[in-house]
């Protein structure tokens, strides 16, 4: 059983140590840690009312911004001492700038320093020097807001933390293919690290690497999911519950959240990481998504593709028809889905 993903946040704001809600995964977490903060990654909730959030950002937007809007706006994630925010689809970006808008004329409504960290992917050498210059800028107001300077031995040991969690969740992934994971326990696995301690998050995952060998494979059909992320369980759950089994994916609330590591402990290395990724649907090109899916689907034995698209996302149907030729299993789009909510009829034959 992996802990409530809100226990290590409790333990970490009674010990008096600031908390960094962060959304998106193009967030430098390693300069979090190093600034002796706790990275909170930030979800939505399929099953609140969202519609507080929706009116102040407009529509025709992915609804988990919506939600995380809405729950910001309702303290759902009790005290956070900064918020930063990166430009990984045009919903986030969309939500930084009503964030921004809200603590200058608003006041009254409590919200933390905010920061965006604006990561392009060209792969270009100028693109990386963009990239450098805004992560030197994050660690400059990170120092600032924390009142601490972040020393290159602080940022060393981050990096190598952060490192070793991705390992760890890449070994993770190995055991899928194996089916001896099911895809929510993956999820789950991902929610809860992403919302702990570096340490703790290293300590539960070799806790359940540990565990994986002798587990006797989970049933059903082994489906390797793209098209929109899922930072909630709900879908993962129907289509298991509904005799899939999801060995893989390439959002990055999942596989896609550990495909690269840093290395070296210095600015221009986490930029290059972040820079390059992996090819994220609103930001890779077609080709590229195509390439990296069907290795994917062969890597872990997948017998099917199944593309999952939320209302609003508009990226991940224009990668389907390559990924699909590229995966050469059958494949199947489904569209235009609520948050939280697939139509299991289409899926399901």
């Amino acid at each position: 059983m992996l802990p409530d993903r809100e226990d290590a946040v409790v333990r970490w704001r009674a010990a008096g140590r600031p908390v960094a809600g962060y959304v998106g995964a193009d967030v430098p977490v390693e300069l979090l840690t190093a600034a002796g903060m706790l990275p909170l990654r930030l979800t939505g909730s399929p099953g609140e009312d969202a519609s507080a959030g929706r009116e102040r950002l407009g529509g025709g937007l992915d609804a988990v911004a919506c939600s995380i809007l809405t729950r910001l706006l309702d303290g759902a994630y009790g005290h956070l001492d900064v918020l930063v925010l990166s430009r990984d689809c045009e919903a986030s970006l969309r939500l930084f700038y009503v964030l921004r808008e809200i603590r200058r004329v608003e006041p009254s409504i409590a919200l933390p320093p905010l920061h965006l960290v604006d990561v392009l992917h060209l792969p270009h050498h100028t693109t990386t020097r963009y990239v450098l210059a805004k992560v030197r800028q994050f660690r400059s107001w990170l120092e600032a807001v924390a009142g601490r300077r972040i020393d290159d031995d602080d940022l060393a040991a981050a990096v190598a933390a952060h490192d070793r969690v991705r390992g760890l969740l890449r070994e993770t992934g190995t055991h899928r293919g194996h089916r001896r994971l099911t895809g929510t326990e993956a999820l789950a696995a991902v929610s809860a690290v992403t919302a702990m301690p570096i340490g703790e998050a290293e300590k539960l995952l070799r806790e359940l690497l540990s565990t994986l060998p002798d587990r006797q494979p989970r049933p059903g059909r082994p489906v390797y999911l793209t098209g929109s992320s899922h930072d909630s369980p709900e879908v993962y759950r129907a289509l298991e519950d509904a005799g899939l089994l999801i060995v893989g994916e390439d959002h990055d609330w999942g596989d896609l959240l550990a495909v690269t590591d840093i290395g070296a402990p210095t600015e221009l290395a986490i930029a290059e990481r972040y820079q390059f990724g992996g090819p994220a649907a609103p930001r890779a090109s077609i080709a590229e998504r195509a390439a990296h899916t069907a290795a994917a689907v062969r890597d872990r034995g997948a017998e099917t593709l199944l593309s999952y698209v939320r209302l609003h996302d508009d990226a991940p149907p224009w990668d389907f028809p390559a990924q699909r030729e590229a995966a050469g299993v059958p494949a199947t789009l489904v569209d235009r889905q609520e948050y939280g909510h697939i139509d299991l009829a289409a899926v399901v034959r």
